[in-house]
């Protein structure tokens, strides 16, 4: 037999009377009373009310559901894991894929790339990521020093084979003779 109301000395210890708990209303394994005095177990599985919830589908982990303004969803968000990527080019950027990372992943320029960032490769007083530059700027540079005879055309005077610029052109001055000539002048002979 069930008690719903105890009144003792004139006073009421317990009054289920106006109790409203149903075993729907109650977390599924709870146990209560009703307002008869009868115990009941909860058979709800409902937790929490979810009509304001906004995820979507891809915003919730691929194969992972959840519950979202009151229906069950199933996530579509790529689980990417560690994801890791180069560069390799100054103007180069990396596109993070959509979807789930785990924090680990990197992105660095490429180890080819980093091994042309030292010191010697790189202007003396310039840094380029962090990296700060002693090359002067003649290291393993073969001048030449070169002279040239004018012509009656244009000429470019450039460095031979095996040099990589001039440090000087000497310009042979242009061939000029005065003879006596028969008729009593003077002939001019020039660049020849």
């Amino acid at each position: 037999m069930a008690y719903n109301k105890i009144i003792y000395g004139g006073n009421t210890l317990i009054d289920l009377t106006a109790d409203t708990i149903t075993a729907a209303d109650l977390a599924e394994g709870i146990t209560a009373h009703d307002a008869s005095g009868a115990a009941i177990t909860g058979t709800s599985t409902k937790d929490s009310d979810t009509s304001d919830a906004t995820a979507a589908v891809a915003e919730i982990l691929a194969t992972k559901t959840a519950y979202v303004r009151g229906a069950k969803l199933t996530g579509t968000m790529p689980n990417n894991g560690a994801v890791t990527g180069t560069i390799s080019t100054k103007s180069q950027s990396y596109t993070v894929p959509q979807g789930y990372h785990d924090g680990s992943g990197t992105v660095s320029i490429s180890s080819t790339e980093q091994a042309k960032l030292i010191a010697e490769n790189i202007r003396d007083g310039v840094t380029i990521l962090g990296v700060e530059g002693t090359m002067s700027g003649s290291e393993d540079v073969v001048a030449q020093s070169k002279s040239a005879t004018p012509t009656t055309t244009a000429q470019t005077v450039l460095p031979d084979t095996g040099y990589n610029y001039l440090t000087s052109v000497t310009v042979a001055a242009i061939p000029y003779v005065e003879t006596d000539n028969a008729a009593g002048g003077k002939t001019v002979t020039i660049g020849g």
